[in-house]
């Protein structure tokens, strides 16, 4: 494998958002790997250290083969499908305006220099609510 540069650009493809957090990657020391995961038993967070290859083995096993897709991305539930998902709407008589979550508050965010609370004066993210659909880019300012 040389460096190993190559493996880990042709695993980071699959594994991007899937089998550990790059923060529950502890340690990576003398060929051992020390990581933190759940377990589903008891829902409790638990480390565990690894050879390099046993950890790799791990990983791998989550890697789909060939010619496999992820369930999510196929079919109706696809990202491009937002005519078919409005026309099923139509045909079922859903309205999904009326089954909006309630906003969460969202904590205070505080300035990294100073230590004050920022306010958020535009946001990239637009709205989806008739009063917010031209909602300007996030700037947020300390107070």
């Amino acid at each position: 494998m040389g460096s190993g540069e190559k493996a880990l650009i042709y695993l980071g493809r699959y594994l991007y958002r899937g089998v550990i957090r790059e923060q529950d990657i502890l340690a990576c020391k003398d060929g051992r790997v020390s990581f933190r995961y759940r377990n589903a038993q008891t829902g409790k967070s638990e480390k565990r250290s690894l050879a390099g290859a046993d950890f790799l083995w791990l990983i791998l096993q989550h890697v789909l083969p060939k010619g496999f897709r992820r369930a999510r991305n196929f079919g109706f539930l696809h990202a491009n499908c937002k005519r078919l998902i409005s026309l099923l709407h139509r045909l079922l008589k859903f309205d999904p305006s009326r089954f909006t979550p309630p906003r969460k508050e969202r904590p205070a965010m505080l300035c990294p220099c100073c230590g004050s609370v920022m306010s958020i004066v535009r946001t990239r993210i637009r709205s989806t609510s008739p009063a917010f659909v031209a909602a300007p880019p996030l700037v947020a300012i300390a107070a």
